[in-house]
């Protein structure tokens, strides 16, 4: 009864992983197409929802990778408990939780593999961690995926700026907003060729490790659908924190730059889908980004917010890794231990959630207006809007000196 109660216990936390997932990447494919005005907020993320559910049901070598190659499980390898698988999804949550609150762009997929390496060490030791496959699989593509995306990024803009040349309106670019749908959905596809994998694959390690499926099986039906509709669930409820980062923090965007930026970060993904790799589409969109702002002509990058990003990246897999080892140690405790780390990690979450709404980031706050005015609008969409925007302005300021005014005759009339 105990392990089945960790088994339950571990498959819910994993679904809830896929959804922070789901909240913590929809920058990835939406970020750019919501800074240019290619795509309304809701509208991008809803597109993003229905594509990676689709996403997740084309591929599963990602999830082989994770589920049989990182942790070794079965014979020849180490008894992996679900304990262990547990506390290291503690670990994954909580720093996405974290980089969320943050705004910061981290990789859902090191959190996850930093949390499960860090459980497996303490709970058996080295011996556990197949660090070949981690590191040809994880930590090699992880350093060189942004450095590809971002020089594919960089030759995609000048590229796409060469063939249209420069025009004197920056509206007869408008084209490549519509080029950006595409784009877009095809990297909110790739997020779900990849990212919802690995979830199925934690799932179907905790399946093998209580003994339910046999070793080397790959995700069975019901696993792949219940994380395809976690991540996209995710992905609906938005990730409004790391839009406004990816969309306007690091470069200003304009609809050419988000163009070639999305075909590069999707072709990337793509590419590393179909080999097994279980690359950051975090990373990828990132470097992406700054590729494309480097590559229009007078482009700047911010390169402070760019700093904390990278720094990031670099923290991930450690401080992950620290926090799963300290809930496998608790763990060992029994089931007391998963208990008592179930109820300190939901205490975490919660105080995680209740410090997000001191400062709540929606669609409406996401991005700036003018970061969409200056990139596709044509001239009288940019008149019209500036236009109800200085109107607004009037109003709100007429309304000010009213309740001034009225506050002077209430302070003479109680004299």
């Amino acid at each position: 009864m105990a392990a089945t109660l960790i088994v339950v216990l571990v498959i819910v936390l994993a679904v809830f992983f896929d959804f922070t997932n789901g909240f913590h990447d929809t920058a990835n494919a939406m970020a750019t197409p919501i800074a240019t005005g290619a795509l309304r907020p809701k509208v991008a993320v809803a597109v993003a929802a229905v594509l990676n559910l689709v996403g997740a049901f084309i591929s599963t070598a990602v999830a082989t990778t994770i589920s049989g190659g990182i942790i070794r499980e079965g014979s020849g390898g180490v008894a992996i408990t679900p304990s262990m698988i547990f506390a290291g999804l503690i670990g994954a949550v909580i720093w996405n939780l974290v980089t969320w609150l943050r705004g910061f762009p981290s990789s859902s997929s090191h959190a996850l593999f930093g949390g499960l390496v860090g459980a497996a060490i303490v709970g058996s030791g080295f011996g556990a961690v197949d660090f070949g496959v981690l590191l040809t699989k994880v930590i090699i593509p992880a350093l060189l995926a942004p450095l590809v995306a971002g020089v594919a990024g960089f030759v995609a803009t000048r590229l796409a700026y060469r063939i249209t040349r420069i025009p004197v309106e920056k509206s007869h670019r408008a084209g490549f907003r519509v080029g950006q749908i595409f784009t877009s959905s095809l990297v909110a596809l790739a997020h779900g060729t990849n990212d919802a994998q690995k979830t199925m694959g934690v799932i179907t390690l905790t399946l093998i490790a209580g003994g339910a499926l046999p070793t080397g099986s790959t995700p069975p039906f019901w696993v792949v659908l219940v994380c395809a509709v976690a991540i996209a669930a995710g992905t609906y409820s938005g990730g409004w924190r790391i839009i406004q980062t990816l969309g306007s923090g690091l470069t200003d965007i304009k609809a050419t730059q988000g163009f070639a930026a999305e075909a590069s970060t999707a072709a990337t993904v793509l590419a590393s889908s179909h080999l097994g790799f279980a690359l950051s589409t975090t990373q990828v969109a990132s470097g992406s980004i700054m590729g494309a702002g480097l590559g229009r002509r007078g482009g700047r990058i911010r390169w402070g917010t760019a700093g904390r990003i990278v720094v990031a990246w670099f923290v991930t897999l450690p401080a992950s890794a620290a926090v799963g080892a300290l809930c496998e140690l608790v763990a060992r405790l029994g089931l007391v231990g998963v208990l008592i780390d179930a109820v300190l990690g939901l205490a975490v979450i919660v105080g995680i959630f209740l410090a997000s709404r001191r400062r709540p980031a929606t669609a409406s706050n996401a991005l700036e207006v003018d970061v969409a005015l200056n990139s596709v609008m044509t001239r009288k969409e940019r008149r019209a809007a500036e236009k109800k925007r200085d109107d607004e302005i009037f109003a709100a300021r007429r309304r000010l000196s009213d309740e001034s005014s009225l506050f002077e005759f209430g302070q003479e009339a109680s004299r």
